[in-house]
């Protein structure tokens, strides 16, 4: 499957950068997703996921944060979120330009962090949520949950996340997404780590994760 390089540069709005996957046939619905904190649009398993929902008819662009843009590698700055959540709205705004049907968002921990503030902020700005190992807290601070936002989350959410994640329980994530007054699900990985990863099990984690949106999203 090959993807088109797609740049795009306003005056005063959040550049977008990344990789659009088109649907083999003409098809309206598409998926903005991004990436984690310590990664770029060209990880293995998002390439992995768009290749394989572009395939069933999913427009897909997977994209770099404004703070990726502006450097190649570390973690993003406490004071990059909001220019990060604006990125995801320029990015969603052009592919409603380009495709008319329904919008869905999302990312890989930071990134799907970032989606799920923006679209408590905008209810009305995508259709549905794709969080993929959401860090409901730092590594050993159970007491830090990200999860202020959640009661204003009016957007079906599918949260993806390993039984390993140093990042949030699976009994963490389920009693934090009652937070939400929407649609959700929780598709549980056996035994994988935070941002699900693993090079051996990547076919298994991109079926799971396809198959999850297909069923719960579409």
């Amino acid at each position: 499957m090959r993807s088109e390089i797609l740049t795009e540069i306003s005056t005063g709005a959040a550049p977008v950068r990344g990789s659009l996957y088109r649907a083999q046939e003409a098809a309206p619905d598409f998926l903005v997703l991004t990436h984690g904190a310590s990664g770029n649009s060209k990880a293995a398993l998002l390439v992995a996921i768009a290749e394989a929902l572009s395939q069933d008819g999913i427009n897909v662009l997977l994209c770099d944060l404004p703070y990726r843009q502006r450097k190649p590698s570390g973690p993003p700055s406490p004071g990059d979120a909001k220019q990060d959540q604006q990125g995801l709205r320029h990015a969603v705004i052009l592919m409603k330009e380009r495709f008319a049907g329904r919008a869905f968002l999302g990312g890989s921990s930071y990134g799907g962090r970032q989606a799920s503030m923006l679209a408590a902020a905008e209810p009305e700005l995508v259709e549905g949520l794709l969080l993929l190992s959401y860090p409901l807290h730092p590594p050993a601070k159970p007491q830090q949950l990200r999860t202020q936002h959640f009661p204003a989350l009016k957007t079906a959410s599918l949260f993806v996340s390993g039984t390993r994640d140093a990042f949030g329980t699976i009994d963490e994530l389920r009693a934090a997404i009652k937070l939400i007054p929407a649609k959700t699900k929780l598709v549980a990985i056996e035994g994988a780590t935070h941002g699900l990863n693993d090079k051996k099990r990547q076919q298994e984690f991109t079926e799971a994760i396809t198959n999850a949106f297909r069923e719960f999203l579409l």
